[in-house]
Parts: C-alpha cells; structure tokens; sequence
C-alpha cells in the first residue's frame, strides 16, 4: 500500500492474537442453509450428496492449509483443529451430532407420513433417546443403528501418508513420493485416547490424549467460545482482500532456513512444510550479486517456495535474498495488466450483491482484489460479533464470485476457487472514516499510477527489473511524461474506474409508474448503484447524506 498522510487510520486495526499454546478450533456454520436446502430440494433428513459435497470442501481445506490437521463436520457444520505450533497468521482469530440426527430423523419421518411440522414438534416434545428409538422401530420399521455412519456420527477428514505420483521421467517411469493426503472417516467415537493415540500424525501435531473424554456439557465447552463483540455506535469497516491474486514477497536466508521477511501474515511460515512435489514454471530469473528476481506460478506458495530452494541449489546458488512475485489468480487466468475490467466488474457485481443480501452495509469501496464494506454505525448485525460479521460478508463475497464468474468470463474456465481473508476495524467518528476511505482511494491512485507506467515498459520489452529500476524514484509527473512520450497515453484519460476505483451504494431512485386511465405517479425507492467517482471530496458525501447518516435507511 503507498504511503499517504491518510496512513494513521491504520493505527486503529487491533491484533486479535490467540496465545499459545492454545489449540485453534476454527468451526463454520451454514448461513441461512434452510432456505438453501428448501431451495435445492435437499433429501430430508438427510441429503447423502450435499453431506458428502461438505466433506469434499473439508478436505480441500486441509490439503490447501498444512496447518489444519483434523476436521469434523455434520449437516452445515465444520470445525477444523490446527496443529498446536500453528503460525498461520500470525495466530489471529479474526453441538453434538448423534442427537440432533436422531431428533431430526424422528421429526422428518413424522412429517413425511402426514403430520404438519407444528405437529411433530408436539409428538416429539420431551421424548428421551430410548423413545424416539421406539418410536422409528414401531411406526416406521427403522433401526436408528442401521443408519449410514455419516449420518449418525458425522464425518471427520484427517492426513495420513500415501504414496504419490508426482511427475514421469524422461523413458516414462512414474516417479512417487510420499505425501501427506485428506481422508475422510467415520468414527464411533472421536472422544476416545483410542481415536487419537493411534493416529501417528494427530499424536505428533496435537499431543497426546492421557484419558477418554466422558460426557461433556455444552456449558464447559462453550466457556472457551470468546464473545468478541465490536464496540457499540462506531463505524465498522470490514475490509477483505483476494488471497494470492497479486503477491510479491521478499524471502531471506537465514542459517539455511528460509524466512518471509517483508509479509506479517506469512514471516513464520515454516517452508519445509511440503507434501506435494510439482514442476516449477520459472518465468525469469535475474541474478543481481547475492540476490534472486523470480517469478512463479505455482499452485501451493509453499510448494513453489520448496522448489525453488531446489532449484537453487541444483545450480550451485544459495542467494541471501530473494525476491518472488507469485501472481498466482491472475496470472493463471491470464487477467490483463495492468487492469482487467472484466476482473473489476466482477468484483463490483459480488460488492452489490453482498450490499443486497446484508442491509446493515450501507456503502463499500473497492479495487483491484480488495473490498471494504461500511456497516451503519448503530448496526447489531450478529450482535456486533466481530467474526461473525467478518466470516458472513467475506464467504458470502467468495460465494458470489463463483457464480458470476461466467457472467463476466464466459469463455474461461474458472481453474480453481478463489479465496478471500478479511478483517473488521472500528472507526470512532464520520471524520475519521472519510479519512480511512480516502487512504484507499490515494492508494488506488498511487499504485494504478505506477502500475500503468510498469506494465507498459514491460510490454515495450523490458524486463520487470528493468522497468522497476526505470521507475525507481519517479514522481507523478515523471509518469506522466513516460506515458506520454513513449506510449502516447494520457493517464488522465484513462477510464476512471482504474483510477478512482469504485463506489457501490444505496442510492434514491425515482419510479414512474403508469395507470390504465393514463395517469402516472412518481415512486421513489433505493437501488444499489456503482459509481466510479472522488469520494474524497466534501461534494460527493453532500451529494448523497443518507451515506453516513446514523437514522437508518428506510427500505
């Protein structure tokens, strides 16, 4: 992010570290699943497939994040265990099964053979296990143990070592390694020593069980669940950012381990943490003295980072520094630079949607990969709950950026999904979010500008080092001159949603409405725009007053 005045406004983003050596337990909850699954006519009460399409996103989380070692899921819920010396980061933090399946296998069943769901309800009501038991034998023939597993006991994804093909040699014989691969299992019961004392790679990244678990109530384990509810009547900004869309790292040797110094998020990533060996595409290599200019496209960071120590030392190279750009999302979809305004369109369309769906968000700003919705300062969505609201926006962002993704990008194929972090920050007084929102604007405006000027000398044929030591030092006006002199452009001509980026809210709409007599009438009501304009200055927030007006919008 380029340096501007505005830059205090960081000072109120607070770290939510979560100490070790405490365990991370991450647990996902369907949002409105009920409307999803009446929508998509799920199989009550249970849908096989839609339990099964749960546990095939589990355990692609667990191949994506090392760092996660277990998970458990059942219906709309997952909880995912992260190893106990978890960096991921930087440790931020930003319900029994069997007997909600039996309710529920009773109540549908019930249903199902005539009752209203008020009537169930009733018939239900006070039942014990043993009768619920009785009640599916003698009215419907079922043995509730007769259930698949996974219905009854949920599903738990865990690692263990498979071999692997990897890559083919040169007269075509598979070359295999180990790896660490997801599978999914159902288990009796996960509370037991058995069940973790026995896997070898649960015991080495989460400890040792010394006794069984008994019954457990509900109270002891929510004690540990920590309430981080938001301060009441201030701004919240939710801020998200595309994971991996556009990185640049800067990497360093230290004592033979490999550490990222110049990212927060990333500078403890253990590298050596691999389990998947794939060919490394270098695009170019500049060795400048002890350091390394690389750019590559690799599907895991930390694969890519694997072999890249590989290659180094296959070539006899051990460097001090190195410096990689992983521009994983976009360069694999081949988005234009330094702008792709279908990407752009994308991401307005997913900002209007989320602004849609979530009424307590009243204006967001947003450009290149990065979005920052703005929730009315009174707002009580999730009861102020910092994650809650942080993890409903972002999956929902995430979300619609699949479905549309043909509507903007018809003839590509999306390669793989993309993914999404977030974070809410708080912001005392009307002033002070102005000044957060024209941070990012200045910052639009920095980056785009020097980024226009980069990728058209490395499209006139520069390298990229070559183009950043041109650049290096320039002002706004040296820019200006470049791109006139050389390429004929004038910047300010460019289209203003690359340098203003782009504002999405609730905007007065007039409606016309016309009657069988002739007469019409005139209806006012609010629609979503987007508008690409200066929201810095004083013009635009008199223009549209509701915007941070604390009375509620009437809708």
């Amino acid at each position: 992010m380029a340096n501007s005045k505005y830059e205090y406004v960081k000072s109120f983003e607070v770290e939510d570290e979560i100490m070790p050596p405490n365990l991370i337990v991450v647990r996902i909850d369907g949002r409105g699943f009920h409307r999803l699954s009446e929508v998509h006519e799920f199989e009550k009460p249970n849908d096989e497939r839609a339990l099964n399409l749960m546990n095939s996103c589990a355990a692609a989380v667990l191949e994506e994040y090392p760092d996660v070692v277990f998970s458990y899921g059942f219906s709309d819920e997952y909880s995912f265990v992260f190893k106990k010396t978890t960096k991921f980061y930087q440790r931020r933090a930003s319900k029994i099964s069997h007997i909600n399946n039996q309710y529920d296998t009773c109540f549908w069943m019930l249903v199902k053979c005539g009752k209203t769901e008020g009537e169930a309800q009733e018939v239900l009501k006070g039942t014990h296990k043993q009768e619920k038991n009785e009640l599916l034998f003698q009215q419907f023939g079922i043995n509730y143990k007769n259930l698949p597993s996974m219905f009854r006991q949920g599903s738990c994804v865990c690692k263990t070592q498979v071999e692997d093909i990897v890559k083919y040699s040169e007269n075509g014989t598979p070359v295999k390694r180990l790896r660490r691969k997801p599978i999914v299992v159902h288990s009796d019961n996960i509370a037991a020593r058995s069940f973790w004392n026995e896997d070898p790679f649960l015991l080495k990244e989460l400890g040792d069980f010394r006794e069984d678990i008994g019954n457990i109530k509900p109270e002891y384990v929510k004690s540990f669940q920590f309430e981080n509810k938001l301060m009441p009547l201030t701004w919240i900004v939710v801020r998200i950012d595309g994971c991996h869309f556009h990185r640049e790292l800067h990497l360093q040797f230290d004592e033979s381990h490999l550490k990222i110094v110049n990212d927060p998020d990333l500078c403890s990533l253990d590298v050596y943490m691999v389990y998947k060996f794939e060919v490394l595409t270098v695009l170019t290599i500049c060795r400048i003295h002890h350091e390394l200019n690389i750019v590559l496209i690799e599907e895991n960071f930390r694969q890519g980072v694997q072999l890249l120590i590989k290659f180094c030392s296959n070539h006899s190279f051990l460097p001090d520094h190195i410096f990689c750009q992983w521009n994983r999302f976009s360069e694999v979809h081949e988005f234009e630079k330094p702008n792709d305004e279908q990407a752009l369109n994308l991401m307005n369309s997913c900002a209007v949607a989320v602004l849609e769906e979530f009424k307590d968000v009243i204006f967001s700003y947003g450009v290149s990969d990065e979005y920052s919705f703005v929730l009315k300062k009174d707002s009580q969505f999730y009861q102020r709950r910092g994650s809650e609201i942080v993890t409903a926006l972002v999956s929902f962002f995430t979300a619609m950026y699949v479905m549309k993704w043909k509507e903007f990008f018809p003839q590509k194929e999306l390669k793989y999904p993309p993914s999404f972090d977030g974070r809410a920050v708080l912001y005392p007084t009307s002033e002070i979010l102005r000044d957060y929102l024209t941070w990012r604007q200045v910052d639009c405006h920095i980056n785009n500008h020097y980024n226009t000027c980069f990728w058209m000398l490395v499209k006139s044929g520069k390298s990229k080092s070559e183009a950043q030591s041109y650049l290096k030092g320039t002002q706004a006006r040296e820019k200006n001159e470049v791109l006139v002199q050389q390429f004929g452009i004038d910047y300010n001509a460019l289209p203003l949603m690359f340098r203003q980026g782009s504002s999405a809210f609730w905007n007065e709409e007039e409606k016309s409405r016309m009657y069988e007599n002739g007469a019409s009438a005139e209806k006012s009501g609010k629609k979503v725009v987007v508008e690409h304009c200066n929201i810095i200055e004083q013009s635009f927030w008199e223009a549209h007053p509701s915007i941070l007006n604390e009375k509620p919008l009437i809708f």
